[in-house]
């Protein structure tokens, strides 16, 4: 899944209502839902799908319509019935896993990223999110081997980027310093992002490689009533990403501090929203 894509799936977290359904409850106990269908994209996907509901692009599509308001919960369900009708389309078993993974059901996406690697291997999206499966299952080991291959598959110096943070973090935290120290290499002091709204990215890893300071990488920290996804997203990322250098480098409290800085947001989808979350869940 490209970055852009991923801004444009991002959904803000709200109170119930008869136009949103729960999505997850955190280990922290938190209750996330989707957003209301404003623009009308599901019911017109619907509607599409009503005239030929065994179309499995059309099942796609309204998936995806799903997804822009955060009903991954739904468009869970509609993939499931896309993959029943082509069973063989890798496309669709990289959707639904990637969409187990903000409802924290990380077994079942690595199943079936697992599944689009074998149907799909020459796809960096299938990697980074199966590489995505293993880590929030503390697997990092395996995270490392997958964030490899979504390296050496990455389309463009952004996805490039944003591969080398994860695998980089998978291997710190599976205990393969050297060869995190190497990581680093695939973002050369040469090479820049390409989208002005990803340099975040490129920031948290020039800090990794001792480039940066942690002043100089980290993005403002949204105020208490912030609604911007967009605002909240580059300091999830980063927020989680240098508290995860503070475990690695034997300051617990300070990470904690960090993972709790980023939770406070309202962007549940984000990886570090979600790294943060499970890393405060394990003192508990």
């Amino acid at each position: 899944m490209t970055i852009a894509r991923f801004l444009c799936f991002l959904a803000l977290a709200g109170a119930a209502s008869a136009q949103t359904t729960l999505q997850v409850t955190s280990k922290l106990g938190r209750k996330f839902y989707s957003q209301p269908d404003t623009k009308g994209a599901v019911a017109e996907a619907k509607k599409n799908l009503a005239a030929d509901p065994k179309n499995p692009a059309l099942l796609l599509k309204l998936a995806q319509a799903q997804i822009s308001i955060a009903e991954d919960k739904e468009a869970v369900q509609t993939l499931t019935k896309a993959i029943a009708i082509s069973p063989q389309d890798g496309d669709l078993y990289t959707e639904r896993g990637h969409r187990y993974l903000p409802l924290r059901q990380f077994a079942k996406a690595r199943t079936d990223l697992n599944r689009a690697a074998e149907l799909t291997p020459k796809k960096m999206a299938v990697w980074y999110h199966l590489g995505l499966s293993h880590y929030f299952l503390s697997e990092f080991s395996q995270a490392a081997d997958a964030f490899q291959k979504a390296v050496e598959t990455a389309p463009s110096p952004d996805e490039r980027i944003n591969a080398t943070n994860w695998y980089y973090a998978a291997l710190r935290r599976a205990g393969k310093t050297d060869e995190a120290a190497k990581a680093l290499g695939a973002v050369p002091p040469e090479m820049t992002n390409q989208a002005p709204h990803t340099r975040f990215y490129l920031n948290l890893v020039r800090y990794f490689q001792g480039n940066m300071t942690e002043a100089q990488a980290l993005p403002a920290e949204p105020s208490a009533d912030n609604k911007d996804d967009e605002v909240e997203l580059p300091f999830d990322t980063v927020g989680y990403g240098v508290g995860n250098w503070y475990i690695y480098n034997g300051h617990p409290e300070k990470a904690q501090e960090y993972f709790r800085r980023v939770v406070k947001g309202h962007v549940w989808l984000t990886w570090g929203f979600i790294g943060s979350e499970l890393e405060l869940a394990r003192k508990h």
